[in-house]
């Protein structure tokens, strides 16, 4: 059976609506970078052998667009999470207020964090800064490992770096970062 977009429609463990085969990568018509490709992959190959004993997730899924900024996301994004009924809390940091960027003396772009209202945990993000591609792999962890806002807020990150902003990101949804001092929050 076929997507309307084309592309093999599958079940969780990679199956098609035709018992024992499977499809993953490009002709599934999702999630379209060579890192989730191989993913899926071995995923079908082994639920092909094993019998349907893993899940493909894709909830956590980093993607990068190298433009200049890099712009980088991980999860949910503030629009689907909304438009999937959930109440979200967001925040904004412009880049001018990690410390890094400062250095760089290139503050061109943001982060930006959802999450869950009710419960605190990350759902996404997003990063939009030179270099920024760099920092989403954190975030991805964040994500997959049901991290909260204060928990990442309260992380040791090293000081002077791009990642440290998601640290700062996190900590605005409580607090002025603007008011903190160095390495402070």
């Amino acid at each position: 059976m076929l997507a309307r977009n084309g592309g093999i429609v599958v079940d969780d463990h990679l199956e098609t609506s035709v018992s024992g085969i499977y499809a993953a990568g490009d002709v599934t018509g999702r999630d379209q970078f060579v890192y989730m490709a191989a993913y899926a992959a071995k995923l079908a190959a082994r639920n092909a052998v094993t019998g349907n004993q893993y899940r493909y997730d894709n909830s956590a899924m980093p993607s990068v667009v190298f433009t200049d900024p890099q712009v980088a996301s991980a999860g949910l994004t503030e629009t689907t999470a909304r438009a999937q009924g959930l109440d979200i809390k967001v925040s904004l940091l412009p880049l001018d207020a990690v410390p890094r960027a400062l250095a760089a003396r290139d503050t061109r772009g943001l982060i930006k964090l959802v999450a869950d209202k009710a419960n605190d945990r990350l759902l996404g993000g997003q990063i939009m800064a030179p270099e920024g591609a760099d920092s989403i792999q954190t975030l991805v962890l964040a994500i997959k490992h049901g991290m909260t806002t204060l928990e990442l807020g309260a992380t040791i990150f090293p000081y002077l770096t791009t990642v440290e902003g998601l640290k700062l990101a996190a900590q605005t949804f409580d607090k002025d970062v603007a008011k903190l001092s160095c390495c402070a929050g």
